[in-house]
């Protein structure tokens, strides 16, 4: 798993916005950039939509308030429902990116295979991200969700 101090390894996420598609090689999305960067275990499912990216959008301004270019959101899911998921959750001041392979999970390490209910996923985590480099690392245990929330990051960065 990758740890506090490591730079996040180069891979690609895709983002569906009003412009169309883009593909996000991580190295230029990271780069001369401080981010919050979270990840839940699959876009519309319960905890991630009743918990997890509103305390995101409800906070968007305080954390940028602190110091932070970009909120982003990734998930082992496709652009296009990730696009969907932010729009029913009025994420507009939140990158809303797909992993759709699973590839920059895996790369991080905090994939999980969660079988029949949906295969490889991601652990849900939040982190902060200084130049391309992991600065604050927020893994949840297993069925938690107390750690990676958007109070837990925002007090991280104060």
């Amino acid at each position: 798993m990758i740890q506090i101090g490591q730079k996040i390894p180069s891979s690609t996420l895709s983002q569906l916005t009003a412009e169309g598609m883009t593909n996000h090689n991580t190295d230029e999305l990271f780069a001369n950039k401080r981010v919050v960067l979270f990840a839940v275990p699959g876009a519309f499912t319960p905890t991630c939509s009743e918990a997890h990216l509103p305390g995101y959008v409800v906070l968007a301004d305080e954390i940028k308030a602190a110091g932070v270019d970009m909120i982003a959101c990734v998930s082992v899911n496709d652009a296009f429902v990730m696009q969907a998921w932010g729009a029913a959750q009025n994420a507009e001041a939140i990158a809303m990116l797909g992993d759709g392979d699973g590839s920059f999970t895996k790369a991080l390490g905090l994939d999980m295979d969660t079988a029949n209910f949906g295969g490889i996923r991601s652990q849900r985590y939040a982190m902060v991200i200084e130049n391309g480099v992991v600065t604050t690392l927020n893994v949840e245990e297993p069925k938690k969700f107390e750690v990676s929330n958007a109070e837990s990051i925002l007090t991280a960065l104060k």
